[in-house]
């Protein structure tokens, strides 16, 4: 997998993570991470600034690192730990949301993450660089079925929150102090229906102005704060 930025080029040569290639636009000049490269005695490519645009597909800031692809977790893996709380992503499709709710995730100290194997974003050097550097931190499951994974979380204790407009009550009324598994639905259509009727609760974030739904990485956000909140 291509990787590309500065910022996350950073965290990952910081990290000593297992890189096969770097490649460099020529006179590149950040001296930090220059020296990170010098110390790590990889092979290194110099090109010139087109041929690294053809590699990458948004601003790579003069490196692309070619590292192995992500490693997801198995569900059975994780019900083994003493975990608590779980957020299922149900068919995102932006990178970035995907990105900014694993960082939300590490940050929040989310136990892991579970998203679908198909029609779902999966992790690549947009999410990378989105999450900058925390994909290490975070237990992150591909499944085959979500609606599959939720009964067998629930045979583990979880109770499932859904995040929804309708049929919904106000996000603040509901007690988080067990197990919790928040769902959060695809950008555009939301939780699918059948992922829906195995929810235990389904919660609403209260709209006060003319928009009448956040974006789903915001969303994430309020809800994981919400449910740590409660819990102390």
């Amino acid at each position: 997998m291509l990787i590309y930025g500065k910022n996350v080029a950073k965290e990952i040569l910081k990290k000593k993570k297992k890189i096969r290639k770097i490649y460099l636009q020529e006179n590149f000049s950040d001296k930090e991470i220059n020296s990170l490269i010098e110390k790590s005695n990889l092979e290194v490519e110099i090109l010139k600034k087109q041929k690294l645009d053809n590699l990458s597909n948004g601003n790579h800031q003069g490196i692309i690192l070619d590292i192995p692809d992500y490693k997801y977790k198995q569900l059975a893996e994780i019900i083994k730990e003493e975990i608590n709380f779980i957020v299922i992503l149900d068919h995102l499709e932006d990178p970035h949301n995907l990105g900014a709710i694993i960082r939300t995730c590490e940050a929040a100290g989310v136990d892991a993450i579970i998203l679908p194997k198909d029609r779902q974003v999966q992790i690549n050097s947009t999410v990378m660089k989105t999450s900058v550097g925390t994909l290490d931190q975070v237990n992150i499951v591909s499944v085959t079925n979500i609606s599959n994974t939720i009964k067998e979380l629930k045979d583990n204790g979880f109770w499932i929150v859904g995040t929804s407009l309708n049929n919904s009550v106000d996000y603040r009324s509901v007690d988080y102090s067990g197990k919790i598994a928040l769902v959060i639905g695809n950008e555009g259509s939301g939780m699918s229906k059948l992922v829906e009727q195995n929810c235990d609760y389904i919660v609403k974030i209260p709209m006060y102005g003319t928009t009448n739904s956040l974006n789903a990485s915001v969303a994430a956000g309020i809800m994981i704060y919400e449910i740590i909140r409660d819990r102390k």
